[in-house]
């Protein structure tokens, strides 16, 4: 499933999307993300993001922390899809102060971006904004559940 992910998201041509899969992984297997649409996601992070593998003692993370969540789909035949790839990434102070100045992209599994903070479909991305901002106290980043937590 990871070759045809792989694949669908580098049709976007946006960097992420084809160099993500190089970082760090901090999920030990997929897990369904009720927030991501049932999906079944995995969670990455660049090296200026290290700091995402403390969870909940990340603090703030630094301008150019980027993070990434490949998804797939599983139907309860047992069929496979791939789903959308979600990504962060930190801009400098004041490019979205709502938002903790993350700025949020979706590539879709055929390739396309669905959206991008300040870019293609703002609006669109807009949901991502709102759902994170629950998280505010911590830099707007929400973690997987425990169990699924790569140890350090």
């Amino acid at each position: 499933m990871l070759r045809e992910m792989l694949a669908a998201y580098a049709k976007s041509g946006h960097p992420t999307a084809v160099s993500y899969i190089k970082w760090r992984r901090y999920s030990t297997q997929s897990y369904q993300s009720a927030t991501h649409g049932a999906r079944f996601v995995q969670n990455y992070a660049n090296d200026q993001a290290k700091a995402y593998g403390n969870f909940e003692s990340a603090g703030t993370l630094p301008l150019g922390a980027q993070l990434a969540k490949d998804s797939f789909l599983a139907s309860p035949s047992g069929q496979l899809g791939v789903g959308p790839l979600f990504m962060m990434e930190k801009m400098a102070a004041g490019f979205n102060p709502t938002s903790g100045d993350w700025k949020y992209t979706m590539i879709m599994a055929d390739g396309t971006i669905f959206g991008e903070t300040k870019g293609t479909n703002s609006a669109g991305m807009q949901f991502c904004a709102e759902c994170h901002a629950n998280s505010a106290d911590k830099d707007h980043l929400m973690f997987m559940p425990v169990e699924y937590r790569a140890k350090r």
